[in-house]
């Protein structure tokens, strides 16, 4: 279905002035590449607004809270399967004197 916008208006651009590149080469403020901040007058309407869309979704990716990755120390605390193949004994088999000082027959 075409767009039934008119395109009376010109859409204007996201640019919020800070123009600098991240590592990924996209403007640190508007989220644009550089193919489309340099050509961003010769795009049609609905181009332009595919590209804020797309810069909305890049800016979303950006602010994502960072997953954390499970720690392995973590699953050592878990209980082991009784399929899982054995691993070294965790039990303290060191004796001591005074483990058998108030035991008496």
């Amino acid at each position: 279905m075409q767009d039934l916008q008119f395109d009376f208006f010109d859409i204007p651009s996201p640019c919020r002035g800070v123009c600098k590149s991240d590592n990924k080469g996209y403007c640190q403020g508007c989220f644009r590449s550089r193919e489309e901040r340099f050509g961003w007058k010769e795009l049609s309407n609905n181009e332009k607004q595919r590209v804020i869309k797309l810069c909305l979704q890049r800016e979303k990716r950006r602010n994502a809270p960072i997953k954390v990755k499970v720690i392995e120390e973590e699953l050592d605390d878990l209980q082991p399967s009784l399929l899982d193949p054995p691993t070294d004994n965790k039990i303290d088999n060191k004796l001591d004197d005074l483990d058998f000082e108030d035991f008496e027959l």
